[in-house]
Order: structure tokens, then C-alpha cells, then sequence
């Protein structure tokens, strides 16, 4: 059996996607900055898909800006915010221990030049504490930024509430919401989202192509000069088989948010329930407060790289973490912030399902990751010193 469970990281294109994508290739290929007829029929694709994507995310159309997927996105908001508040002479930025390496990688680039990082605190549960939020704005911040859900243990953060503090303290709220966008409802106006990030390949949509949404009156900084394209804040010519696949691929699904939420839930739940029965296992982030088709879990007395590899073996195509750190041999840092010690952190499984995995699938996951998980820790050193007293569990 081949069971695929790492959506996480990237996921199928949706038929919708490639249907509506196909006619761009080849029938209505002109380049939308065309003032002749097959660039119009390019450009009317552009923004009927702006409109899209426009529609289900709760904002208007001219407040989306196309980019080549969610870390140029991030990097355009952060970026953007900096100057903003740069040009009022303020310099100070609020976001989380366990962001996104996009996300924390600007922000480093940002300090070297003179800005000052705060990263809260995210607790065991993965939940960033609105009140620890409030109480780290300061007269001088020009961003807070935290991400909508985590891309490694599915936590869900109290998006809404953030909003609400940062648009009274009159500071730009951004949040990366590569891993909700199409898997939880969202509406910028109403949480009080200043900047988000989208990507379409995590939801069913092409890889190269993702958006950023921008709250009129933002001004953003380019990131890409060139011409004129995405109203001269994105030069180069717009990727339009890849825009129309996203705008289709969210379409699906957000009108399928609710389904897909209770069918993937049920089976996360049945996975999460199934592996903490392996002794000394335990589930990383809040059990409530998560995306419906994630599980991360932590075995103690293995390495993630084996585990996978011996998985993979099996059929099972799952990760260790995120997909842009999993070639490290580092422990993942979304755990080390929640406090997992470094020999447990490098134990941990991500399982992140889509509505095309099925029952018997977590079925099998369940009894395969039982079976080498066994056979792992039959095989450590390190598991015959704690079964024999040596060492101390520390789950």
C-alpha cells in the first residue's frame, strides 16, 4: 500500500486546478501586459481570479498581489511593514519562536539592520497567549507578525484576538497562513488581518504561485523591480496557468472546508488515539486547537530520519517536520520552543492528511508506525539503557 501523508508539505493538484490551468497553456497563452486580444483574454483570467481569491478570503480583489508562493509573500509583508514603520521611526517587531523559516530568516536579516526582534513565547500547548501579545507592543512597533496555524504541529492560533489588539494599538498585523488558507475559514476584514500569506500548492493548487494579501492603504515595498505588473509592486510577467489553478483550487476548497474538516478530523483523531497508545509517545501541540488533518508525535528512544526512512520503506511517505528543514540533522525548532528536549524532538512524526486519504489508510499508519517504532528501539542503544534503568524516560 502507498499511503501519502505529508500535505503538509505539498499536496496534489486538484482536477479543478488542472482543468481550469490546461486552456492557459496553449489556447489563451498571451501575455497579459498585451494590449491585443489574446493578452486581454490573459489579463481577464488575471482578475477573475484576483476576484477569487478575493471572495474567500473576505477582501477586495484589488488587495491581492500575485507572488511565486508563500515565502515571497512573507518576505514582501515583513519587508513592506520594516519600511513603513522605518520611515516613523520605529523599529521594533513582535512574532513567535516557532514561525516559519521565512518568517525568522527575514526577521534576522531585518536585526542585522538595526531592528529590534521580539519572538514570544508559544508554551507547550504550540498557542501564542493574546494577553503576552498586547503586553510586548510598544510605542516603537511597526509589526507583529504570527502565523494563522504551524506548519510542523497544526496548532491554531487565536488569530482573530491578535487582530483585534494590533488594530486598536494602531500596529500592522500580519500572518502567514500558508497552512490555513483553504482548510479553515478565513476572513481578513473580520479578524482584523492586516497582511496575509497564501500558497496555492497547499491546498490542492500548482506549485511556483502563491498571493499576498495587503489591506488598502499599505504601502508595500518591491521585493522584484521591473515593469509595471501587480500595480508596479511585483515586476515580471504574471504566471497566469499558475494564478487561475490557485484561484480554482481555494474555490474548491473553501466550498468544501466544512466537509473536509469532519471527514479529516475524525481521521486524525483515530491516528492521534492509535500511536499514543506506543508507549512513551506523546502528541506535540494542543489536541483541540489543531488543523484537522494534522498529527505530529514524538517517540521517544528513535530517530525521525530512521523512523521515516524505515516508513517510507513500508509505503508510507510522512515527514519529520517542515519540508524546508527536513534534509537537517537539527532537532526541529517548533519543538525545542515548546520545550521538547533536543533527544525528544528528534523522535517526532508528521502525519498531515487530505480528503484523499481514507480509513484503512490510518489504519495502516497506525499499525506500521507501531511496528518500527518496535524495531527501532530494538535496534538502540539508548532504548536498552532506559529499559534497563540506566537512563531516566523523560515521556
Amino acid at each position: 500500500m502507498k499511503v501519502y501523508v505529508d500535505n503538509a508539505a505539498t499536496t496534489k493538484l486538484s482536477e479543478a486546478a488542472k482543468q481550469a490551468m490546461l486552456p492557459y497553456f496553449d489556447i489563451y497563452y498571451g501575455n497579459p501586459s498585451s494590449l491585443y486580444s489574446a493578452g486581454q483574454e490573459a489579463a481577464t483570467a488575471l482578475n477573475r481570479a484576483r476576484q477569487i481569491i478575493a471572495d474567500n478570503i473576505g477582501c477586495e480583489a484589488r488587495e491581492i498581489y500575485f507572488t511565486s508562493g508563500g515565502s515571497e509573500a512573507d518576505n514582501q509583508a515583513i519587508i513592506s511593514a520594516s519600511q513603513i514603520g522605518l520611515r516613523q521611526n520605529k523599529k521594533h517587531i513582535i512574532s513567535t519562536a516557532f514561525e516559519h523559516h521565512a518568517v525568522l530568516h527575514t526577521l534576522n536579516k531585518l536585526k542585522k539592520q538595526g531592528f529590534e526582534i521580539t519572538l514570544l513565547d508559544v508554551h507547550e500547548n504550540g498557542i501564542v497567549r493574546p494577553g503576552e501579545v498586547e503586553a510586548a507592543i510598544r510605542p516603537d512597533t511597526c509589526l507583529v507578525t504570527v502565523m494563522y496555524a504551524n506548519n510542523e504541529i497544526g496548532t491554531i492560533q487565536p488569530i482573530a484576538e491578535i487582530g483585534e489588539i494590533c488594530r486598536k494599538k494602531g500596529v500592522i498585523f500580519h500572518t502567514d497562513g500558508v497552512q490555513a488558507a483553504g482548510h479553515i475559514h478565513i476572513d481578513v476584514k473580520k479578524q482584523n488581518i492586516d497582511m496575509l500569506s497564501i500558497s496555492a500548492h497547499k491546498f490542492h493548487g500548482p506549485k511556483g504561485v502563491g498571493a499576498l494579501y495587503a489591506r488598502r492603504g499599505i504601502l508595500l515595498s518591491n521585493l522584484i523591480e521591473g515593469g509595471a505588473q501587480e500595480r508596479g509592486k511585483r515586476g515580471g510577467t504574471e504566471n497566469v496557468p499558475g494564478i487561475v489553478g490557485m484561484a480554482a483550487a481555494l474555490e474548491k476548497a473553501c466550498l468544501q472546508i466544512d466537509e473536509n474538516s469532519k471527514k479529516l478530523t475524525a481521521l486524525r483523531d483515530k491516528i492521534i488515539d492509535g500511536l499514543l497508545k506506543i508507549p512513551h509517545s506523546i502528541l506535540n501541540g494542543d489536541r483541540n486547537s489543531r488543523l484537522p488533518g494534522n498529527a505530529n508525535i514524538c517517540f521517544e528512544g528513535i530517530e525521525g530520519e530512521s523512523l521515516l526512512l524505515y516508513l517510507d520503506a513500508k509505503g508510507i511517505m510522512a515527514s519529520s517536520g517542515s519540508a524546508c528543514t527536513s534534509g537537517s540533522l537539527d532537532p526541529s525548532h517548533v519543538l525545542l520552543a515548546i520545550g521538547r528536549p533536543h533527544e525528544i524532538a528528534h523522535g517526532s512524526l508528521r502525519i498531515t492528511l487530505s480528503e484523499f486519504n481514507t480509513d484503512e489508510e490510518a489504519e495502516y499508519i497506525i499499525k506500521k508506525v507501531a511496528e518500527v517504532v518496535d524495531q527501532l528501539r530494538n535496534m538502540s542503544p539508548v532504548w536498552r539503557d532506559l529499559k534497563e534503568g540506566k537512563k531516566e524516560h523523560v515521556i
